[in-house]
């Protein structure tokens, strides 16, 4: 993907990873075709845009609604005559007290945006990036290879997509499209992972027999459960742009060593023992993980 002006179309880009993955596909020489459910909520993007120097392209694409990513893309294909790049990463975040406290409304809620709406961008994409012999980079997660406890609904989306990538790979390569999977561990500079004090009494109060183990894992993750897993979405955003442009990427881009380094613990687990190991000290208590 070199030698002319690549256009890349990167979904959920009015925050977090998207909205940095934006401005700096945009520095690094791209046409961005940057997405957002409400492009009314573009301030905090046209301003990082402003401050780079760059100019994008914003366009409303919501991943959960057919005929808008048909328009959006049909859109591209009009104005730019072609798309080199998709990114998806559109998403929501969910921590419920386990899935069965959960409704099955917000369950199905976060597969259809986390899982589906990735489905249904790839799909409608998938000619045109056939066509300019194109790259499909969707933002996965740590949770889409480790479970993490209360995070059912979102990890099992992560999964899915994980597998339903792997498992695209190989078949998008032989008509010359590279498909891959970036994932970043903890970025505190984005929404995602965030637990207000509010939310925290409200879950715990609705967690029920849950309620001592939910409330270990919250300690956990404010203590030394995420110690050095920290990088901010710029980093993140650094690298979907080197798989962007990288020359033969691999299809899992882990964003740096603790991300390596944590998802290897799973790779080289096969029968889950030492994964499931791991995560028990999650929620077990400082006192009740050293005896």
């Amino acid at each position: 993907m070199t030698g002319r002006r690549r256009t890349v179309l990167i979904t959920g880009t009015s925050s977090g990873i998207g909205l940095a993955a934006a401005v700096t596909a945009a520095k690094a020489g791209f046409t961005v075709v940057a997405t957002m459910r409400d492009p009314g909520g573009d301030h905090a993007l046209r301003e990082a845009a402003d401050l780079a120097g760059v100019t994008l392209d914003v366009r409303r694409l919501d991943v959960t609604d057919a005929e808008s990513v048909a328009s959006c893309v049909q859109g591209v294909r009009d104005e730019h005559g072609r798309l080199d790049a998709v990114v998806n990463n559109a998403g929501i975040s969910n921590c419920d007290p386990t899935m069965e406290m959960s409704t099955m409304e917000a369950l199905r809620a976060n597969l259809e945006v986390n899982f589906f709406g990735v489905v249904a961008v790839s799909r409608v994409a998938m000619p045109l990036l056939r066509a300019s012999r194109g790259r499909l980079l969707t933002v996965g997660s740590v949770h889409g290879v480790v479970g993490q406890p209360f995070n059912e609904a979102y990890a099992a989306a992560k999964f899915a997509v994980e597998g339903f990538m792997e498992s695209l790979a190989p078949v998008a390569a032989e008509h010359g499209v590279r498909v891959g999977v970036v994932v970043p561990g903890f970025v505190p500079d984005t929404r995602f992972g965030v637990f207000p004090d509010v939310d925290r009494e409200t879950i715990r109060a609705a967690s029920g027999p849950y309620a001592r183990t939910f409330t270990d894992y919250l300690d956990w993750v404010a203590g030394q459960g995420w110690e050095g897993a920290g990088q901010s979405k710029w980093d993140v955003a650094e690298v979907v742009v080197r798989a962007l442009t990288a020359e033969d990427p691999p299809f899992r881009i882990p964003t740096g060593d603790w991300v390596r380094e944590y998802l290897a613990r799973k790779l080289a687990d096969p029968d889950g023992t030492a994964v499931q190991t791991l995560a028990r000290t999650w929620v077990a208590g400082r006192e009740r993980s050293a005896t």
